[in-house]
């Protein structure tokens, strides 16, 4: 676990990573409750059989913005690296935002996979690493811990080492469950997805119809009694607002002030109605959209499915 602090040690290992595939990166926050954020650590791992965090490499860069940028300039907008983050878009926030190319995040892999495939109590590397790969329970007390004290402790740096290792086999379990689920449609088993349609069926609609009943019951109780946090659950409020305008006022309006305008309205079906005399007339696109529906009849009987 090569713990780098020396400027010509670090850019020497920020080039030699510029030669990477593939990278599982995270990063340590120092003051990160406060508005003035400051980078600490950059922990780098190019190698996915490393399980005890030998060949992870932590870079000290706390107050080092220039190596910061160098590290983005080479590594995070080279689009020829995959660089893998848990919650990237935290790490971006430090590590070049919008610039950053071929960024690939552990977290929202998981949150595309259905429950039913992965079914835990949250989607945090800890709980993933655990019950997806099998790691012992993993102590997180560190996360919250002083990262911009020095020297670091031991048990500060272990920490920091292990996180590109959880990444890199949660990163790959992630994609081998994606491959269970993302089937080619035309080498699928009809008979059995059917067959497991049938048996869910019913528990479903009776779940679904119930989730969406709490749901309801749930909001208006917490905004009546001013609950905005509670059991987990968080009630925020959206104003939807729309414009709408008189559709012959604004033609005249601009036909008046010869507003050049090149656009495409949609037709809708009351347009369509209101210009029934005139719709001939018109240069009209039409776009077909392919629509797929699925229907079930209740009263059918099951087939014999072979397995």
């Amino acid at each position: 676990m090569p713990y780098l602090t020396n400027l010509n040690e670090i850019r020497e290992a920020i080039a030699r990573y510029r030669q990477g595939k593939t990278l599982w990166l995270d990063t340590e926050v120092a003051d990160y409750q406060t508005p003035k954020p400051r980078l600490s650590l950059i922990q780098i791992l190019d190698s996915s059989t490393d399980l005890t965090g030998e060949q992870v490499t932590i870079l000290d860069v706390l107050d080092k913005p220039d190596l910061v940028q160098e590290f983005i300039d080479q590594i995070m907008v080279n689009p020829a690296i995959e660089k893998v983050f848990h919650n990237a878009k935290f790490d971006i926030t430090f590590l070049g935002k919008r610039q950053a190319k071929n960024i690939t995040c552990t977290l929202e892999l998981v949150r595309k996979i259905p429950y039913y495939i992965v079914p835990i109590p949250n989607q945090k590397l800890k709980t993933l690493a655990e019950v997806l790969c099998h790691f012992p329970t993993i102590d997180k007390s560190e996360q919250g811990g002083d990262w911009g004290r020095r020297p670091l402790t031991d048990k500060q740096l272990e920490y920091a080492a292990m996180d590109p290792v959880y990444t890199a086999q949660v990163h790959h379990r992630l994609l081998q469950l994606h491959q269970r689920i993302n089937s080619h449609p035309e080498s699928e088993n009809i008979p059995s997805l059917t067959h497991r349609y049938r048996e869910i069926f019913h528990d479903w609609k009776v779940l679904d119809t119930e989730v969406e009943h709490l749901k309801e019951r749930l909001k208006k109780a917490m905004e009546a009694q001013n609950q905005e946090k509670l059991h987990g659950f968080e009630l925020s409020r959206q104003n939807r607002s729309t414009k709408e305008v008189d559709l012959q006022e604004l033609a005249e309006m601009i036909s008046a002030a010869k507003i050049p305008i090149k656009f495409d309205i949609k037709l809708t079906v009351e347009l369509q109605k209101a210009l029934a005399e005139v719709l001939e007339d018109l240069s009209i696109k039409e776009k077909v959209d392919k629509i797929l529906i699925l229907k079930i009849k209740d009263n059918e009987e099951d087939e014999d499915i072979p397995f």
